[in-house]
């Protein structure tokens, strides 16, 4: 694929570096660049500013409020976007729920869920998984039965990315149980979090973080005019949707923005010693990981070329997802090794802005470099974990 850029898109990469030079507010910066972790007023606001420029929802369609870029033009404002080290978007609403409802959904459900997601108004969630169902989403068990005009939904969501935050979160349940196949009992449904017998209860992850929770419905009364496309259909939708979340996952700009911050500093020499780009073993693992990001970066290309002629990514999203989150663990392997010292957990010393050795390795947004590594080692199981994901390249990309 050549992706040598033309005069247009030249400009358009100077547009956006210009807005975000202008626009990205200096305390997020200052959080992102210190490794703090931002608030959900933080995210809320950042967000704000990209949808007042029109430059929020990049895959919408132009009719909802979509920008109408090119495959390239999408290509370069992530990668400016990760240039500047911005935060990523929260995908739950504007990526993964949105495409869903304007596809799929009544015109009702558009005109009043679509342009709140649009302004970052409504914080959405996932209730996919459960205890016990993961990997084997179609086992689910949180039911949804029918009442008149209302569903009675009972069950439990578990690693519920951020629901602590969130106004409504898009579900995966079962409607109907007396069917030949599972998957075809399960819909899709959209639910307040407000709502009576809904609860949060926080999980504190390996690294110390409350990142995920389980959510659970007691008697939660839900409209049936919140059900999304059919009943008994919400498989197809919800493949849909994961198809659109194993693509954002594959995160290349990101990884690129990381592995040119670990380049960078392992050129450096510490304390007049040897830099750590003279280390053969070290630059060959370095070498090695960038040609895998490199291949990777052009896959995600012509992924993103499929969706901008108004395709959907297909089962190729798999190749995304496994590549991308080993790429992300490789990444963070690397991160420990050059840190050294500084990757070991709870040097409280190592989290201080001021201290004498703060240019190392393990500072700024590698401050909590253990840390990261803890998390991202689940990175390889969210979205449908990546033995899943060979089972389906088997049987929908080689037809074995």
């Amino acid at each position: 694929m050549n992706i040598d850029l033309t005069e247009e898109e030249l400009a358009f990469r100077d547009e956006v570096r210009q807005f975000f030079t202008s626009n990205y507010p200096e305390d997020i910066r200052r959080k992102r660049d210190n490794g703090i972790t931002l608030t959900r007023d933080d995210m809320i606001r950042w967000q704000k500013i990209l949808s007042d420029k029109g430059w929020f929802a990049v895959n919408w369609p132009v009719e909802h409020g979509g920008t109408g870029w090119t495959a390239v033009q999408k290509y370069i404002f992530a990668n400016e976007m990760a240039a500047v080290n911005a935060p990523p978007l929260v995908a739950f609403g504007v990526k993964m729920v949105a495409p869903i409802i304007y596809t799929y959904g009544t015109d009702e459900q558009k005109s009043r869920f679509l342009p709140d997601i649009l302004a970052s108004n409504v914080w959405w969630c996932q209730g996919y998984s459960e205890p016990g169902s993961g990997s084997d989403l179609a086992s689910l068990k949180t039911r949804a039965d029918r009442d008149g005009d209302n569903y009675i939904v009972n069950g439990t969501k578990t690693w519920t990315t951020l629901g602590q935050y969130a106004d409504w979160i898009f579900c995966l349940v079962r409607t109907n149980s007396d069917v030949a196949r599972r998957q075809e009992g399960i819909s899709f449904i959209l639910i307040d979090m407000q709502t009576p017998g809904v609860s949060v209860r926080p999980i504190i992850t390996i690294e110390g973080d409350h990142e995920v929770n389980e959510v659970h419905f007691e008697n939660v009364v839900v409209p049936v005019k919140n059900l999304v496309g059919e009943e008994g259909k919400g498989w197809t939708y919800g493949k849909v949707l994961l198809q659109h979340e194993r693509t954002n996952i594959a995160g290349v700009a990101v990884s690129q923005y990381r592995l040119d911050r670990l380049k960078e500093k392992a050129a450096e020499s510490i304390h007049g010693g040897r830099p750590l780009l003279d280390d053969r073993n070290f630059v060959r693992k370095l070498a090695a990981l960038e040609i895998e990001l490199k291949a990777l970066e052009y896959t995600e290309l012509r992924t993103l070329a499929a969706v901008a002629v108004g395709g959907a990514p297909g089962p190729e999203s798999s190749l995304l997802k496994i590549r991308g989150t080993e790429v992300q663990q490789s990444l963070d392997a690397l991160l420990m090794e050059a840190a050294g010292y500084y990757a070991l957990p709870y040097v409280p010393a190592q989290y201080d802005v001021d201290w004498p050795d703060a240019d190392r390795i393990g500072h700024g947004t590698e401050t909590s470099t253990s840390l990261r590594y803890f998390n991202n080692r689940k990175a390889s199981i969210y979205g449908g974990s990546n033995e899943i994901q060979r089972n389906i390249i088997a049987k929908h990309v080689l037809g074995l």
